[in-house]
């Protein structure tokens, strides 16, 4: 890139909108591979994904643009401070990772996320076993690469998600979630359960409801698309093209829209983000929490009131008319403690203990403590400490999430700060709105994403997420908050 006649700030900001273009690509390629690519292409996927990680590479590790991240003045522009800071971040890791390293992930990423959706589809770990083994490998080669001050090397991987969160500040967190969680699942233990929703609901009307709910939350078609996957996820392909997808089930209606309200959620953030600090690289999400925290406001916090149902309930019965639903059925059916198996489709209460399964079970892949082989045993084991069920296929067990395949280790955790955030957004809200949960039931939910597009969508990477939440709602106690969510969604649901 010759630009001598730019101005620094100039011409960073052209690097950068360089990155970003990359980074939509990249993420288009992902889409593709998890929505149309025929099997066949996986490998030349792999090598395009290879190639495309390292061109962006060579152009964040760029001589000049290290040159500019340690020079610039952002004087006292707010904005220009924190675009330096998180830019600054950035090199800092893409200095410390050779081109090779980021080539291989690349590559063997979408090698052994191939490999998962064949040994998840035939209930057979061999399959998997390798690549994976060769993908924590080259992890590993990573965080020895990046490593500087970290106090545990899985530190390395919590900041590329969630910068200043520590092993020291997961696991005391951890514990003392798992304790209150563990307390209200005494509370509900042995009461009679609210009934599952139960019957058939054909595909073709689904996916009409889908639509119809996700655009009443808020989600723009006009910048969006639905689409079907084995694992539903959410990717934003730029500035104005941020896709949902979800998995939808003829047996179990909620199951598949819980899904497409944690989806919409996501993409809604990616849609209100401020496109005025293009080129700075602060007009993303302030960090994978936050993303989390947006997606579990609305599956959570919005989906599962009593408000949402009464606009559930009206929507489901405008399509599926022979078969009516009250609200009330749909919020029991909603708010059921039932430890399962499955992590997406696990009740609010026994959610984060999935999650601290997963968070030690990745420590101890990346220690090497836990040899790859011996996942299956080990996740069983935990499954049956942590919760009295064991899994009988590896679709319900080690094989049931797509995270470890994509390379995503340290990523879990950041669902539980998400849950931690939704509900301090929660109880800020309803101070701020007192008409929330009536608009909510009436069908009105642009209060409820109004105040996030100007809290939170807005805001972007201006600040780092801790400080971001904490300048909407005040210092709380996260951990307290998540427990008086939790517990007061259980005495409605079960009248204690």
């Amino acid at each position: 890139m010759n630009t001598p006649s730019l101005t620094p700030w100039d011409e960073t900001q052209a690097r950068l909108r360089e990155l970003a273009d990359l980074d939509g690509i990249i993420g288009l390629a992902h889409w593709d591979q998890r929505v149309t690519m025929p099997p066949g292409g996986a490998a030349s996927r792999a090598s395009q994904l290879g190639t495309l990680s390292t061109l962006r590479h060579e152009r964040l590790t760029h001589p000049r643009l290290v040159e500019l991240s340690e020079t610039l003045d952002p004087g006292d522009d707010p904005a220009r401070v924190a675009a330096l800071r998180s830019l600054r971040r950035a090199v800092r890791q893409a200095t410390r990772t050779p081109a090779r390293l980021v080539s291989a992930l690349a590559e063997a990423e979408a090698l052994t996320y191939n490999a998962w959706t064949e040994a998840k589809a035939n209930d057979n770990f061999a399959p998997f076993a390798g690549p994976l083994t060769g993908l924590i490998a080259l992890v590993r080669e990573k965080i020895a690469a990046c490593r500087e001050n970290e106090a545990d090397a899985y530190d390395v991987l919590l900041e590329g998600y969630d910068p200043g969160t520590t092993v020291a500040s997961l696991d005391p967190m951890f514990a003392r979630l798992t304790e209150g969680l563990k307390t209200t699942l005494d509370r509900v233990r042995g009461l009679p359960q609210p009934p599952p929703l139960t019957g058939r609901w054909p595909l073709e009307p689904q996916r009409a409801l889908h639509k119809r709910i996700s655009a009443a939350l808020g989600y723009d078609y006009d910048r969006g698309r639905f689409d079907e996957t084995v694992h539903p996820f959410s990717v934003s392909v730029g500035h104005g093209d941020a896709r949902l997808c979800a998995h939808l089930y003829e047996d179990d209606l909620l199951r598949g829209l819980t899904g497409t309200l944690h989806e919409a959620g996501h993409a809604m953030y990616e849609q209100g983000l401020p496109q005025r600090w293009r080129g700075l690289g602060i007009d993303a999400a302030a960090s994978y929490g936050l993303h989390e925290s947006q997606s579990r406001f609305w599956e959570n916090v919005i989906g599962r009131s009593a408000a949402f149902c009464q606009l559930l309930a009206r929507e489901t019965n405008l399509t599926f008319p022979d078969d009516p639903v009250r609200p009330s059925q749909l919020f029991g059916a909603l708010n059921r403690v039932e430890p399962s198996l499955v992590r997406i489709f696990a009740d609010e209460v026994t959610y984060n203990l999935h999650i601290a399964l997963r968070y030690r079970l990745e420590r101890a892949l990346l220690s090497g403590e836990l040899p790859v082989a011996e996942l299956p045993g080990a996740w069983d084991d935990g499954m049956e400490a942590t919760l009295g069920l064991r899994p009988t296929k590896l679709s319900e067990g080690a094989l049931q999430d797509v995270h470890w395949s994509s390379g995503l280790f340290g990523y879990f955790p950041s669902y539980t700060l998400g849950n931690l955030y939704a509900a301090a957004l929660r109880f800020t809200m309803e101070e701020r709105v007192p008409t929330l949960w009536d608009d909510v039931a009436r069908g009105d939910l642009s209060p409820a994403l109004g105040f996030l597009r100007e809290h939170i969508h807005d805001k972007g990477h201006l600040l780092d997420a801790p400080a971001l939440v904490e300048s909407v709602t005040g210092p709380r106690d996260l951990v307290a908050d998540l427990l008086a969510h939790l517990n007061q969604r259980v005495s409605e649901a079960y009248g204690v």
